[in-house]
């Protein structure tokens, strides 16, 4: 079942949900306390993947550092790329100030795809990024393709005898991050052969195994792997080297001259569209201070995550100007909208 199909089924409730609200409900005293009995973060996904430890690590250190007063707790909702959670937020927790949630470029990739979700970050309250990863392209170690320019000049030759692994479906993160960098070097990215698999871990067997001849993948997910000398990464999509090993060794899309192939892979926390402004004060603070905490920093480094902090006006901003690079990918595949 497509997303959009699985959507009609709560599209009902939203909108009733919404009459209800607008026709039986009093706005909000924007002077009001913001005074919740418990809070919930929610991942919606399930436990383990990087939704979840980020809403745990977010969770413990609010907790640990005294950030929050009351109860915190996880809950996780998979389905859908987030999209089920999302759908579901907006029916039945309009106007819940005591939960937010996880998420990444999903929620943008969702809300543009044919097929997607009819919502998206315009649906909700962004109110901070806290984390970036990039996308890496890598091969085998002993591959003869030795850099990014040789790899761009193989696919230019003929597109379709190069084969690109993604731990997601066609038109998601890794196919869209790997296809960036070579729309922007003039190929014609509608013939790039991309296979997609259930998750970074098979995408890189498929690598390995030689099913593949290029890997699309996130940068923490391939600093192993290089470490261990089993791959080669060729470029990523930072705006400036990474200074951690093995990725300092690693050059920029924009120092081997491919320009506007910048792609972060963020994640933030969102609240509801019709947040209240006090709640909305808190959130801003509290997570600012959180940013800032040593027991923070610790558990970035402990998850191999690199720390990025932008307040809610600032996230919004930046989430505009990523969901253009995103239509622009999925218009040219002919995925968009």
């Amino acid at each position: 079942m497509t997303i959009s199909k699985w959507m009609t089924t709560v599209v009902a409730a939203v909108v009733a949900t919404s009459l209800m609200t607008a026709c039986g409900e009093k706005k909000k005293d924007p002077n009001a306390p913001y005074e919740p009995k418990s809070l919930t973060m929610v991942a919606p996904s399930d436990a383990g993947g990087g939704w979840d430890k980020t809403a745990r690590s977010i969770t413990k250190v609010m907790t640990d550092a005294k950030l929050v007063n009351v109860p915190m707790t996880v809950e996780n909702v998979p389905g859908a790329s987030g999209a089920k959670f999302l759908a579901t937020y907006l029916a039945k927790d309009v106007g819940n100030d005591s939960k937010l949630f996880v998420n990444s470029p999903p929620i943008l990739i969702n809300n543009l795809k044919k097929d997607g979700s009819p919502s998206g970050y315009k649906d909700v309250t962004p109110l901070a990024a806290l984390t970036q990863d990039f996308s890496v392209l890598a091969v085998k170690a002993d591959s003869p393709i030795k850099d990014i320019k040789e790899l761009v000049a193989k696919i230019k030759a003929d597109p379709t005898k190069v084969s690109v692994a993604g731990g997601s479906s066609p038109g998601s993160m890794d196919h869209l991050a790997a296809l960036l960098p070579l729309m922007k070097s003039g190929v014609d990215i509608t013939k790039v052969k991309y296979l997609p698999f259930d998750g970074g871990g098979k995408a890189i067997v498929a690598l390995l195994g030689g099913e593949a001849e290029v890997l699309s993948t996130d940068a923490s997910g391939a600093s192993e792997m290089a470490k261990a000398g089993k791959i080669r990464i060729l470029a990523i999509s930072a705006p400036e080297r990474v200074k951690a090993a093995p990725m300092d060794q690693v050059p920029t899309y924009k120092e081997a001259g491919i320009n506007g192939a910048e792609f972060v892979i963020w994640r933030g926390v969102f609240g509801p569209k019709d947040m209240s402004p006090m709640a909305y004060k808190f959130w801003q603070q509290a997570l600012k201070d959180l940013s800032a905490k040593p027991e923070w920093q610790a558990e970035l480094q402990a998850q191999g995550w690199t720390g990025d902090f932008k307040n809610g006006e600032e996230f919004k901003a930046f989430l505009g100007q990523q969901e253009a690079t995103i239509k622009e990918l999925l218009t040219t595949l002919g995925l968009a909208k």
